[in-house]
């Protein structure tokens, strides 16, 4: 990156061409920052070179930054190209943001800008991670041959939105129809499977995976059906499938393992499998809270302290917790224990009234 650098600073002809090609080298290699800073030192932008920083800050997980470039460039007066309309809903979808979505599609419709398979998977997992799946399948239903991001986009949704026999039947049309699933389909399906404790059928699709379809599950997969089991109650039975994995157990099985021994489990038996396989793999905040959790039910507070000084000296953060809301078309961010929103002594202000309002309701039941 750096010679194509060297050779773009000493052109004499740099058309938006080249201007947008530096900038996708420098997205391509995570350098966000200085894509940005040439992206605002160019002299003409187009629909390519604005689409670029959008597609790169959706890829980034810079969503918040993905919108905001794409309303810059509506006010700019740019036609997005596919790109940058995929780029967008994929920000709406992780945000979200319902009515900048809902404007995009209607955007699309207005322009008679044509849905190819790509920009039509994107609005249905816009839709369907919004809570609109009714929008989302009529979207999918409008497709004359859904290939196989289409489906686990609305196999996911349905499963994360309490329809998880919708989503088996879907999975099912999919097989029917000769569309081979890929690892993420069956993270859906497994889950799907977990949410409503289809025990058989969840075993028989990990089977299916590697027999049927020549697919080695991974760790998410292991996971998904050790929620299973835990789940339902089998504690015993998912820690044999986490001892029998032809992989070490990451923080998403080990986790999954830990709440089924929270709920169900034996704590003898949780300690046992706690010693044995933690302390190896043990490399996620959000498990290690899990585990401190666990041993604090059990009054196990000299454990609970273990747990908490290996987090401070692995410098093991627990990730804070942060809510969106979308507010006339606009994302806000609120971060759990930020002291420092613009508008917090309103909040607290509410929050409050509130409390005296719920406070004499109970005085008035009594």
């Amino acid at each position: 990156m750096d010679f194509a650098r060297k050779l773009f600073d000493g052109s004499s002809n740099r058309d938006v061409i080249a201007w947008t090609a530096v900038i996708n080298g420098y997205l391509k290699t995570g350098e966000v920052g200085l894509a940005r800073k040439l992206f605002d030192q160019m002299p003409s932008r187009n629909a390519a070179s604005w689409s670029a920083m959008i597609s790169g800050y959706a890829q980034m997980g810079m969503f918040m930054e993905a919108l905001e470039t794409f309303n810059h460039m509506m006010i700019a007066g740019i036609q997005p190209n596919y790109s940058g309309l995929v780029g967008a809903l994929s920000a709406c979808a992780y945000l979200g943001a319902l009515v900048q979505g809902k404007w995009i599609h209607s955007y699309i419709n207005r322009h008679n800008i044509e849905l190819d398979d790509v920009l039509q998977t994107a609005l249905i997992d816009m839709y369907a991670k919004c809570g609109c799946i009714d929008i989302a399948c009529d979207v999918f239903e409008q497709m004359p041959h859904p290939d196989v991001f289409a489906y686990t986009s609305l196999i996911s949704g349905l499963a994360d939105h309490g329809e998880s026999m919708s989503a088996l039947k879907l999975f099912r049309r999919m097989e029917d129809q000769g569309v081979r699933p890929n690892e993420v389909t069956f993270i859906c399906v497994l889950s799907a499977c977990s949410r409503i404790g289809l025990v058989e059928e969840g075993l028989r699709i990990l089977r299916d995976m590697n027999d049927v379809y020549g697919i080695v599950p991974g760790p998410k997969h292991y996971g998904c059906v050790v929620d299973l089991l835990g789940r339902a109650g089998l504690v015993k039975q998912a820690y044999e499938l986490v001892k029998t994995m032809p992989m070490e157990p990451d923080s998403y099985v080990l986790g999954a393992l830990l709440n089924a021994y929270r709920v169900h489990g034996d704590v003898n038996l949780g300690k046992t499998m706690v010693d044995e396989l933690s302390e190896c793999f043990l490399d996620h905040s959000g498990v290690r809270v899990l585990l401190s959790n666990i041993y604090a039910s059990m009054n196990k507070w000299d454990d609970v302290e273990r747990v908490r000084k290996g987090m401070e000296e692995k410098r093991v953060r627990k990730v804070i917790g942060c809510s969106l809301l979308e507010v006339d078309g606009m994302v806000l961010e609120f971060v759990a224990g930020d002291r420092f929103f613009i508008h917090m002594d309103g909040v607290k202000d509410v929050l409050l009234r509130m409390e005296e309002h719920f406070k004499s309701l109970e005085i008035d039941e009594e």
